[in-house]
């Protein structure tokens, strides 16, 4: 394909307060037909971020209902190897990613296979399918060893953890590119938020790049487009070095923070790379506040910012999509579908103003 130029159609970002998948997924096809992504369902707990992605990794230990890396159990140096040599042969030997510790599983993504699924039969309205990933930073911070340490301090696991990661994602994006031309991967990472702070103070951004950069390359493999989704503030320049094509953020909140980084916004739209514009709250007390009317002139008053940098009007507009500003897994159902439906009207209004 040529480049990407979304034009402000809609796409959303994955968790939805449901517990029936194909209920998930049709909706999700009914808001968003040409950009679905597959649901996942926080409600169930093998589909929290972490959980979703662990099976396949080495000296993973439940204890207590805490789920860690024992690096000090039995076994644990063989399954390392083990890891390795099924990695090495996917990589390097040929062997194929189907049937291997990389393939999502029906018990911890059944809505990936509902999706599939569907969108099988919906092959005629379909521009891009759109997956997701942990990240790198948010799996290796969120997961910890027997001790309780970050396994992201531990340049072994950190290696493993995103080799597994890029794995994972890369299988997800070949099982799309099956079905449509353009497969799209995003990887999460509200972790970013705390670039910057105590938490993350030994960090680098070298470390954070380099991680993302392999993810990115796994996905690149198959065809597929990259993004990184943050749900808050971050250091932006961090993600727009690591050559991300697609940058999801929450445009409702933080829009007056992504805007102070004017050169990497310029070289980023130069670039061809997409905003996905996060402009339809996703928390409680704001959904009920704004209205389709009102988030439209929202972005059109962050748009004309965007133009006094020197981008112009309608290449913002062609390289924008209109998404939700987080998941909407931790809202009511209603509430849920009220922020499907602005995303969907912010950009149909968007678009009849622009095309």
């Amino acid at each position: 394909m040529g480049q990407f130029l979304p034009a402000c159609l809609p796409l959303l970002i994955g968790s939805l307060p449901l517990v029936d998948h194909q209920e998930a997924t049709d909706i999700i096809f009914d808001y968003t037909p040409h950009f679905p992504l597959w649901p996942q369902l926080p409600m169930y707990k093998q589909e929290g971020m972490i959980l979703q992605y662990i099976p396949g990794f080495p000296g993973v230990t439940e204890r207590d209902d805490k789920v860690f890396i024992n690096t000090q159990g039995e076994g644990f140096e063989a399954e390392l190897v083990e890891f390795y040599e099924e990695y090495l042969m996917v990589t390097e030997g040929g062997g194929s990613l189907d049937g291997s510790r990389f393939q999502l599983s029906e018990e911890s993504a059944r809505g990936f296979y509902t999706f599939l699924a569907t969108a099988n039969n919906n092959m005629s309205s379909l521009i891009a399918l759109k997956g997701q990933t942990t990240g790198p930073v948010t799996f290796c911070t969120g997961l910890v060893d027997q001790d309780g340490r970050a396994i992201f301090y531990n340049d072994q696991l950190r290696d493993a953890a995103i080799k597994h990661l890029s794995l994972k994602a890369r299988w997800q994006t070949g099982e799309m590119a099956k079905i449509a031309d353009q497969p799209i991967m995003f990887f999460d990472e509200p972790a970013l938020a705390g670039l910057g702070t105590s938490a993350f103070i030994t960090i680098t951004a070298d470390e954070i790049i380099s991680g993302l950069t392999e993810v990115f390359d796994a996905v690149k493999a198959e065809g597929g487009l990259t993004g990184v989704h943050v749900c808050a503030n971050t250091e932006w320049p961090v993600v727009f070095d690591s050559g991300v094509d697609i940058v999801s953020f929450d445009a409702y909140s933080f829009f007056d923070k992504l805007i102070l980084y004017a050169d990497h916004l310029q070289s980023f739209f130069s670039r061809g790379g997409v905003l996905a514009t996060g402009i339809v709250p996703t928390t409680s007390e704001l959904i009920d506040l704004e209205t389709v009317d009102s988030l439209v002139g929202k972005w059109f008053d962050q748009t004309s910012q965007l133009v006094r940098l020197g981008i112009e009007e309608q290449t913002i507009f062609q390289q924008t999509l209109i998404t939700p500003s987080c998941g909407t897994g931790t809202v009511t159902a209603a509430q849920a579908i009220k922020v499907l439906e602005m995303t969907k009207g912010v950009s149909e209004k968007i678009r009849a103003q622009l095309s």
